[in-house]
């Protein structure tokens, strides 16, 4: 599974880009779990998020959800900082 997080806005608008290849991880299921929730509970268009806040775009197999700040989920904010840490 290949899961793509883009980051768009704040107060610099700088755009930030990660992703993870979990099919090699020994905590696929876990990734799976986690990129499920996050992919149920995102929007199939651009939310309008607050000023200088953060939008969010998360593809997971080429499946594209949007989330901004503040109304992250609890799914989705772990699922952004587990790519943030683990990805490329």
């Amino acid at each position: 599974m290949r899961i793509q997080v883009r980051r768009t806005g704040g107060f610099a608008g700088i755009e930030r880009f990660a992703e993870v290849e979990t099919s090699a991880r020994s905590d696929t299921d876990t990734w799976r779990e986690l990129a499920e929730r996050a992919l149920a509970e995102g929007r199939e268009t651009r939310p309008v998020g607050v000023p200088d806040g953060f939008a969010y775009e998360i593809t997971v197999d080429g499946r594209t959800v949007y989330c901004a700040d503040p109304r992250l989920t609890a799914s989705q904010s772990e699922l952004i900082t587990r790519v943030w840490k683990d990805g490329a």
